[in-house]
């Protein structure tokens, strides 16, 4: 099944402390945002990009794409002030189609294969996301002190992109603008209207970037993949 990418590029990237958009951030000599970017843009089952971004930055965005063809961006949308926001703005620009993949522009490592396998699950299910399990002890802390340790067996690190059907994640972002919920992720508006999300294993090298040191393990990933 072929779908539609919406990839959010509007945030400020406070913590990455780097005086601009961390998607002009350069990772192995190309803007972040180009490199995720290219994943969909090569991608046959992809047949269109909508870009969520801060309308001040639009034009840096445009030469961008002409800089690195990139092709498959058919609109842009504004981002909001809250992520939930941009994705719902990003909704109202996509032109049709069945399935659509929310995805975080700062994630520049998900392969192919993996928006394959997302957007065929979303076709069975309604809704399917990458997670991959947290390897770390987990506590509960109550102020200073811990309260409880976890059972870390049945805990998932979320990723993007998540897949849905069009029609699902349209009424579940309907329905909580209507409700005044913000959730965590998109996949939390589902999950309030009682319906299924499939969890798909994703990728440990699927990660965002945040931080500062983010950049480094980003760097180590992209050598790995240079050498593969």
């Amino acid at each position: 099944m072929n779908y539609e990418a919406i990839v959010l590029a509007a945030g400020q990237g406070k913590r990455m402390n780097a005086g601009m958009n961390k998607q002009f951030i350069e990772l192995g000599g190309e803007p972040l945002i180009v490199r995720t970017l290219k994943v969909f843009d090569g991608d046959e089952r992809c047949n269109g990009i909508v870009l969520v971004v801060n309308p001040t930055e639009r034009g840096q965005f445009e030469q961008l794409f002409e800089r690195y063809r990139i092709r498959k961006v058919v609109a842009f949308a504004d981002g909001g002030q809250e992520r939930q926001h941009s994705v719902y703005n990003g909704l109202q620009a996509l032109r049709s189609g069945e399935i659509v993949l929310i995805h975080d522009g700062a994630r520049p490592f998900v392969r192919i294969g993996h928006l394959h396998e997302l957007a065929d699950a979303a076709v069975q299910y309604g809704a399917a996301i990458p997670a991959v399990r947290v390897k770390d002890t987990i506590k509960k802390v109550d102020g200073l002190f811990v309260e409880q340790t976890i059972d870390r067996s049945s805990l998932w690190a979320v990723q993007t992109p998540q897949a849905f059907r069009l029609s699902l994640i349209m009424e579940a972002h309907e329905e909580a603008k209507k409700a005044g919920y913000l959730g965590t992720d998109d996949a939390s508006l589902v999950e309030r209207l009682g319906r299924p999300v499939k969890i798909l294993e994703g990728d440990y090298r699927n990660i965002k970037l945040t931080t500062p040191e983010d950049l480094l393990f980003a760097e180590a990933i992209l050598a790995s993949r240079i050498a593969e």
